[in-house]
């Protein structure tokens, strides 16, 4: 019993530290082509509901954030069919995507 607390603890810590910001600014890519990422071009995807989901793909990683009003609710604009991509969200790369 009293390692399965131990074990449970840890699992909560484990996952509460991942939850704070240890890198600092979020804005910068830290990758092998370091860049602050508004250097890059953002596309949209359509999930499967319809909404809009802010894209960059810099070639090695990608990046995605919900598309929200200022209101803070889900802007679902009918741009494209839902699980699709659009826009120049691989531009502003220096490496080519290997997919």
């Amino acid at each position: 019993m009293r390692i399965t607390k131990i074990i449970a603890v840890g699992a909560a810590l484990a996952t509460f530290a991942g939850c704070t910001d240890t890198m600092g600014d979020m804005t910068l890519d830290r990758g092998i082509d370091s860049k602050n990422l508004g250097l890059l071009q953002a596309g949209i995807w359509v999930d499967p509901n319809g909404c809009d989901h802010w894209i960059i793909d810099d070639g090695l990683e990608g990046y995605l954030s919900q598309r929200l009003d200022p209101n803070g609710k889900p802007v679902c604009s009918g741009i494209a069919p839902p699980n699709t991509a659009i826009g120049p969200f691989k531009s502003g790369s220096s490496i080519p995507d290997p997919i």
